[in-house]
């Protein structure tokens, strides 16, 4: 459980990166408190991390072939289809601009939980 939770912060917290980093690509609602925003952005390292355990092992399955052919980089696609998937069932809390903002929201998140769990474990 503790690691979980530790998990989820981490995701959090690269979301928070990713946001600073591209203000205009990835949003979270403006119009809220500092509370409001640190729980939106909870809520949906959540969601991120649910459809990450679920939803991602059988895309990257059924994605076999071609993350192959691409020696892996397909990965990278596979996870931004994920972070954009999270941003529609959350709706009004963390958005993306486009395809290409979510590309790069899951390549940060990506990079920061990386960095992270090396340094955690």
């Amino acid at each position: 459980m503790r690691r979980f939770v530790l998990r989820v912060l981490v995701t959090a917290a690269a979301i928070l990166v990713a946001n600073a980093l591209f203000e205009n690509l990835i949003i979270i609602k403006p119009e809220v408190t500092a509370q409001q925003r640190l729980v939106t952005v909870l809520v949906f390292a959540v969601i991120l991390g649910v459809l990450n355990a679920f939803l991602r092992p059988i895309l990257l399955l059924l994605t076999l072939p071609l993350n192959l052919l691409t020696l892996g980089l397909f990965t990278l696609i596979a996870n931004a289809i994920v972070f954009w998937l999270a941003t529609v069932v959350q709706r009004n809390g963390v958005q993306v601009a486009d395809f290409g903002a979510a590309i790069l929201g899951a390549l940060v998140v990506t990079i920061v939980s990386f960095v992270a769990s090396r340094v955690i474990t």
